[in-house]
C-alpha cells in the first residue's frame, strides 16, 4: 500500500500534471467569464438589435404542458432556442480568443526561432575537428623525428 502511495505522490508532483491541473483551473474561471459576458452582456444587446426580445426565453413548445386543475401531469417539450445561441456565441468567443493566443505564441516563436537562427549565422564556424587517424600519424611522426 506504501508503494502505490509513493507512486501517485510521484505522479501526482511531476510538472506536467501540476502545470496541467493549473490550466484546468484557468480554464474554469475563463469560461465562467465568457458564459457572464455572453448571457449578461452580449444576450441583451442582440436581444435590442432583435427588438427587446430576450433570448434566453426564446423557446419554441413543441408541446404545451398537459394539466389537471393546477396539476402537471404531463411536462411541455420546449426547444431552448436562446440557450442554444448562447451557447455557440460563448463557443466562438472562446475559439476567438484561443486563436488570438495561438497566434500570438506561434508570432513570439517565429521571432525567436529568427533570432536563433541569426546568432548561428553570425557566429564563427569552427574549424572541423581532423580525422582521429591523421591525428594519431601525425603525433606518430612527430614522435619520430625526435
Amino acid at each position: 500500500m506504501k508503494k502505490f502511495f509513493k507512486e501517485f505522490k510521484d505522479f501526482i508532483s511531476r510538472g506536467n500534471v501540476l502545470d496541467m491541473a493549473v490550466g484546468v483551473i484557468i480554464a474554469t474561471a475563463f469560461g465562467a467569464i465568457t458564459t457572464t459576458l455572453v448571457q449578461k452582456v452580449l444576450m441583451p444587446l442582440i436581444g435590442l438589435i432583435f427588438g427587446g426580445v430576450d433570448l434566453d426565453k426564446l423557446n419554441i413548445v413543441l408541446r404545451p404542458a398537459v394539466m389537471e386543475g393546477e396539476e402537471v401531469v404531463k411536462e411541455a417539450l420546449v426547444m431552448e432556442i436562446g440557450t442554444f445561441i448562447s451557447a455557440v456565441i460563448n463557443f466562438i468567443i472562446v475559439a476567438f480568443i484561443v486563436f488570438i493566443i495561438v497566434k500570438a505564441f506561434n508570432k513570439a516563436r517565429a521571432v525567436a526561432e529568427a533570432k536563433k537562427k541569426k546568432e548561428e549565422e553570425e557566429a564563427p564556424a569552427a574549424e572541423p575537428e581532423p580525422d582521429p587517424q591523421i591525428v594519431l600519424l601525425t603525433e606518430i611522426r612527430d614522435l619520430l623525428k625526435k
